[in-house]
């Protein structure tokens, strides 16, 4: 359970116990079952605004209450990723390697919307929904800042995994199609025959800043690493490199995603 969500129900709980109200009065006067308002007193729950405006002027909080909804809002990303995102906003150059997936910047909003409607551990649908946002916003960057390069490895096994079935999926092929046609924009597929064993382990994403420093990201199951020692980033480097020479130039790539596509 999110650290904030435990704070703001154990203020709630004392601002309650020092007013004299009885969880069940405060929970009738929410319209809340008591079980429902204990879940958010032992942070559960997400304390929801109602609760807090009731609480608020039933214990006369004097907006303290209230105001700590601001700090209840979903967070637009995994916590394990601010940094890399933070730095991904101010990149000039982006190169992105994924297996299984298609790339988090080059997905439609209803993919992405499946994807993490579907994540584990389970979210609500307004954290689902801020994160969708926040991918979105992060995608403007290909079309709004043509001196921007990106580049994009994509195994072909990501091409083939149903996220929300062939219709859903052949609308995102499209979607690659068209960002390929952006001049600062490349897009190749790494067909598994071709796929060097290593290609096997993950994705990495590397990218250089505005002040030539030059980052490195992976991610597994629950975990992610953001590697800036220049031997690190070095040797992910080279790795993306070896794999981007096995996979197909621009245009074989776009044939390859309209085959894909015209058998779903």
């Amino acid at each position: 359970m999110p650290m904030t969500w435990r704070y703001c129900g154990d203020q709630l709980k004392l601002w309650r116990t020092r007013a004299g109200v009885s969880r069940e009065a405060i929970a009738e006067e929410a319209n809340y079952d008591a079980e429902y308002v204990k879940s958010m007193e032992q942070g559960r729950r997400r304390p929801t605004l109602r609760m807090l405006q009731i609480a608020d002027q039933v214990c006369r909080a004097h907006g303290m209450l209230e105001s700590a909804h601001e700090y209840l809002k979903p967070e637009k990303c995994h916590e394990r990723s601010n940094e890399f995102m933070g730095l991904e906003a101010d990149a000039i150059t982006l190169h992105w390697y994924e297996n299984l997936l298609i790339p988090g910047l080059l997905q439609t909003e209803e993919h992405a919307r499946e994807l993490m409607g579907h994540g584990f551990p389970p979210v609500d649908d307004e954290t689902v929904e801020a994160r969708v946002a926040f991918r979105l916003q992060r995608q403007e960057r290909l079309e709004a800042e043509p001196g921007v390069l990106f580049s994009f490895v994509i195994y072909e096994a990501a091409l083939h995994t149903m996220v929300g079935g062939p219709e859903m999926m052949k609308r995102q092929l499209d979607r690659l199609l068209e960002r390929q046609k952006l001049r600062n924009v490349s897009i190749q597929i790494l067909p598994v025959g071709r796929a060097p064993y290593q290609a096997l382990s993950g994705p990495v994403v590397l990218l250089e800043t505005a002040e030539h420093e030059t980052y490195a990201y992976s991610t597994g199951q629950g975990a992610s690493t953001l590697q800036s020692e220049r031997s690190d980033v070095s040797e992910l480097a080279h790795l993306y490199g070896m794999i981007r020479m096995q996979a197909l130039g621009v245009e074989d790539s776009d044939a390859y995603i309209r085959k894909v596509a015209a058998d779903l």
